[in-house]
């Protein structure tokens, strides 16, 4: 353990990820995420939010490594479209501390980000975050997301139809498929945040649904496998 860095040295650290990223956030954008990442730690402490205990590791491991699909969610050549455009909506699935759904509700305040999580501390946290960050397009909902809907216009509650489905080590991908497929828009995209090429489980996804791409992904200042997977189509 490296223990905690100096909220300078976290502050450098984090200008040399955006500078490799090729990100430019805002002064203010930059200042919340440093936020996040202190309101984590700290919650952390008590609810017990991310098996990461070191504020080191949580630097690189979670705030880097969501930073990391900006780039590629933003570019067409890759991506296939800007998955980060304005009026997008995203659905963090099983979001816990919020990563990635914080990070893209910051860096992409044009975006509106749902973030859904079964454990009621978490989803509590998210409703923290928002608040004290003053995130206005970020959304916490203490629930499963199989028993989520999307509303009719006019209606009140529920969720407006996915253009971006999103997970971090939530699932399997065909779990991560079959629990959303009724929230995603026509057009709309899964993007599962991976380790290791996981062939298995793009062998088992459901009929209809394909990959669409597959991008390596370098986190700053960490040495470790990463890949991003687009997938889209409909369960026949």
């Amino acid at each position: 353990m490296r223990g905690q860095p100096s909220p300078l040295e976290a502050g450098r650290r984090l200008d040399e990820a955006l500078a490799q990223l090729q990100l430019e956030p805002d002064a203010g954008q930059r200042r919340q995420l440093l936020a996040h990442l202190a309101l984590l730690a700290k919650w952390n402490a008590v609810y017990n939010l991310t098996a990461l205990r070191d504020p080191d590791q949580m630097l690189t491991q979670h705030l880097f490594d969501c930073l990391a699909v900006l780039p590629v969610l933003r570019d067409p050549a890759r991506a296939g479209r800007d998955h980060l455009a304005d009026g997008a909506v995203v659905l963090d699935v099983g979001s816990g501390g919020g990563l990635p759904g914080v990070v893209l509700a910051i860096c992409a305040p044009g975006v509106q980000v749902h973030c859904v999580d079964a454990v009621a501390k978490k989803a509590a946290f998210v409703r923290q975050v928002r608040a004290e960050l003053g995130l206005t397009n970020l959304f916490a909902h203490h629930a499963r997301v199989e028993t989520l809907r999307v509303r009719h216009a006019g209606e009140a509650g529920a969720l407006p139809p996915v253009t971006l489905a999103i997970s971090r080590a939530f699932a399997s991908l065909a779990d991560f498929v079959r629990l959303t497929q009724g929230l995603l828009a026509p057009d709309g995209v899964w993007a599962a945040m991976k380790g290791a090429m996981p062939e298995d489980e793009l062998r088992a996804l459901p009929a209809g649904v394909q990959l669409l791409a597959a991008i390596t992904l370098g986190v700053p200042q960490l040495d470790a496998r990463r890949h991003l997977l687009l997938l889209g189509g409909r369960h026949a």
